[in-house]
């Protein structure tokens, strides 16, 4: 059995890109103490996310960084032997991105750009195109970012590809319309939690999933950074709290175990969908 440890990170990000990078250190730190070989970090963890998601100030944005800035190749030395997802806000030209590169000390494995954008993200960042899965050192790995797992078809287009593991990085806040008095009777904790589980569930995969803790501006984040077995079972979580979310599993094995008599993957009926309203 070749068994695997995930961690998952909850923790706050803001502007201060040199900070950022300190904790990021820690973190990184923290979990090769504990054995992980695969670290999920939150979204835009360098740099922090957007301080109002309704009304986003242009000259308060976060700090746009190349796809080859120095700061990811300094996390990528930080990274050394294991694979670490990260949020950052890319620059392209004009355009802004809210992206998430996945590397390890030898380079880049992977990126994505976000899907999905919110209404107020939309003032803000470009939006992404595609959903690709890719190779590393601890199985074949997907990434979507924050409001992308909100939709179904996110996730299944990234197992179609072969995804044996989903990076969730997220930046989450609670509702911005209907805050509750707690936490954990928030309507987006309830979410959250929701769409990590039945997006592992559905397509019969591991998901690791990060989140911010604390506060931008007006925008509380919710943390609850956890990892999900095929079966939509949560193995580790940090609840609202800052820190890793760390669980071990043979990768394979699990997943083989839940597709043993039901296969979602290869049972599908693509002709029989809707794709358009």
């Amino acid at each position: 059995m070749a068994t695997l440890r995930i961690a998952a990170a909850s923790a706050h990000f803001g502007r201060d890109l040199e900070f950022d990078l300190q904790r990021i250190a820690k973190l990184i730190a923290d979990a090769r103490a504990a054995g992980a070989g695969l670290l999920v970090l939150p979204d835009a963890a360098l740099g922090g996310y957007l301080a109002d998601l309704r009304h986003p100030d242009p000259d308060a944005l976060p700090p746009a960084l190349g796809p080859d800035d120095p700061l990811l190749k300094r996390v990528a030395g930080l990274a050394a032997e294991m694979v670490v997802c990260v949020g950052y806000c890319e620059a392209d030209g004009d355009r802004r991105y809210n992206a998430a590169v996945c590397l390890t000390g030898d380079g880049v494995l992977g990126r994505h750009r976000k899907v999905h954008l919110p209404a107020g993200e939309i003032a803000a960042y470009a939006p992404g195109d595609r959903f690709d899965a890719f190779d590393t050192p601890v199985g074949r790995v997907g990434m979507l970012i924050d409001y992308d797992k909100t939709f179904p078809e996110s996730a299944r287009s990234l197992a179609l590809d072969g995804a044996d593991i989903i990076a969730c990085l997220s930046a989450w806040p609670t509702s911005i319309t209907n805050r509750a008095p707690r936490m954990a009777q928030d309507r987006q904790s309830r979410l959250f939690d929701l769409y990590d589980c039945a997006r592992a569930a559905e397509n019969q995969v591991v998901l690791a999933s990060s989140n911010q803790t604390g506060a931008m501006g007006g925008m509380r984040f919710l943390g609850q950074a956890k990892v999900v077995g095929p079966g939509g079972e949560i193995l580790a979580r940090t609840w609202s709290k800052a820190g890793l979310a760390v669980a071990e599993l043979d990768v394979t094995t699990e997943i083989a175990t839940a597709r043993r008599v039901l296969q979602h993957i290869t049972e599908r009926r693509p002709n029989t969908y809707r794709t358009k309203p």
